[in-house]
């Protein structure tokens, strides 16, 4: 009864915090019926809550977290998307003056090149976001950027699904973001980021240029630091490469820019990892989603794209990150010892990492859930067969 009591108080309160939201939307220019429109039989959606609390780009270690998102599939799937889009992509270059293969990096990260562009319904996660007291004032403005897009008709409400967080399209713009520059790239009259591939990829160049791309000039650099290194780092703390260059850090790879360029030095995994000098296209692309680790896998899938290798300098672990295509191999040989993993995408998800856990623990490993080399490593063995049980005789026999 308590449990009844609890859930009747929950959908009251939700109920109250739509009805408040109508009037401050209606306020400011949305059609009493589109809210009504977009509202009707609205819940909450309790795992928005729970994605609120998991962000991957801060809790995921940096090489898990490019591991699953810069793998050989990624890399051969985004150079075929540049050849069939080359004609899209020719357009974009000229007219805000991108790099193609950053505007497809972006593409491939945020959807798998449409592939998964995310099935929550915006203004449910929304909504449920701002009436949990999530970062309220953020959601609110996009939630009425949502509900601007359905007044305009540039996107019917069955397509406005994406993110736990409000983020749609094949590129994944946050409301706000498609009201300010989403782009009509294919000419049809309408900003479609959701079904136009032109669009979508014209509106990124879009928002890239606007952030402050400089056309010709690289992200960055991977470079080596000395051993004993204990300077300045940080994406914020810019020096030029003549300075850099005075403190004993030497480039691993070819770059042709003078010698006053401003630079940071960034250590996404300490000063044991792979170093890196950043430029300022490294901070259009952190713009995109404010975290490093996602900057630097956009960064260097785009470097992949144009046939560069993967860092010289390897991750500070004894237990690598796996691609895809390995975390579908570990999803599948877990279910095949009768762990319930739910289905086998490569995403490892709240059921694989419990699965990976009891795996470890079984296994004698150390138990963390991740989907690491060494747990692919253990379940490559073979399975040792159970020792048949001895009959025992009949009572009397």
């Amino acid at each position: 009864m308590l449990v009844a009591t609890s859930a009747s108080a929950q959908s009251s309160s939700f109920d109250s915090c739509v009805k408040g939201l109508r009037q401050s939307v209606l306020s400011q220019g949305i059609s009493g019926a589109v809210f009504d429109r977009a509202t009707v039989g609205l819940e909450p959606d309790p795992d928005v809550l729970k994605a609120f609390s998991f962000q991957p780009e801060f809790r995921t270690a940096i090489w898990d977290y490019l591991a699953g998102l810069v793998d050989q599939e990624r890399v051969d799937d985004g150079r075929a998307k540049l050849k069939e889009w080359s004609k899209v992509l020719t357009e974009a270059e000229q007219k805000y003056g991108v790099d193609r293969n950053v505007i497809v990096a972006v593409w491939g990260v945020e959807s798998n090149y449409g592939r998964i562009q995310g099935k929550r319904e915006l203004v449910r996660s929304l909504a449920t976001l701002i009436c949990a007291d999530k970062r309220q004032a953020f959601f609110r403005g996009e939630l009425l950027a949502t509900l601007r897009i359905l007044q305009s008709g540039d996107i019917p409400q069955e397509a406005l699904v994406g993110s736990w967080a409000g983020a749609f399209g094949q590129t994944q713009f946050m409301p706000t973001t498609y009201q300010r520059l989403a782009v009509d790239f294919d000419g049809d009259g309408r900003r479609d980021i959701v079904g136009s591939v032109p669009d979508a990829l014209g509106s990124t160049a879009n928002f890239l240029k606007q952030a402050g791309w400089i056309t010709g000039q690289p992200w960055g650099v991977e470079v080596k630091i000395p051993s004993n290194y204990a300077g300045p780092s940080g994406r914020r703390t810019k020096q030029s490469l003549a300075q850099w260059k005075s403190l004993g850090i030497k480039a691993l790879g070819s770059i042709s820019l003078p010698e006053t360029t401003q630079a940071a030095l960034l250590l996404p995994a300490g000063p044991q990892g792979p170093a890196f000098l950043v430029f300022r296209n490294f901070d259009a692309i952190y713009s995109y989603n404010a975290a490093e680790s996602y900057a630097l896998a956009i960064a260097h899938l785009s470097d992949r794209l144009k046939g560069g290798t993967p860092f010289k300098t390897a991750w500070p672990t004894d237990d690598a990150g796996t691609s895809r295509a390995e975390r579908r191999e570990i999803q599948q040989a877990l279910l095949n010892r009768g762990y319930d993993i739910g289905e086998v995408d490569g995403l490892i998800g709240a059921k694989s990492r419990e699965a990976i856990s009891e795996f470890q623990k079984a296994s004698g490993l150390a138990v963390n859930g991740r989907a690491g080399q060494q747990v692919l490593k253990a379940l490559r063995a073979p399975v040792s067969p159970r020792a048949p049980v001895e009959a025992k005789p009949a009572v009397g026999g």
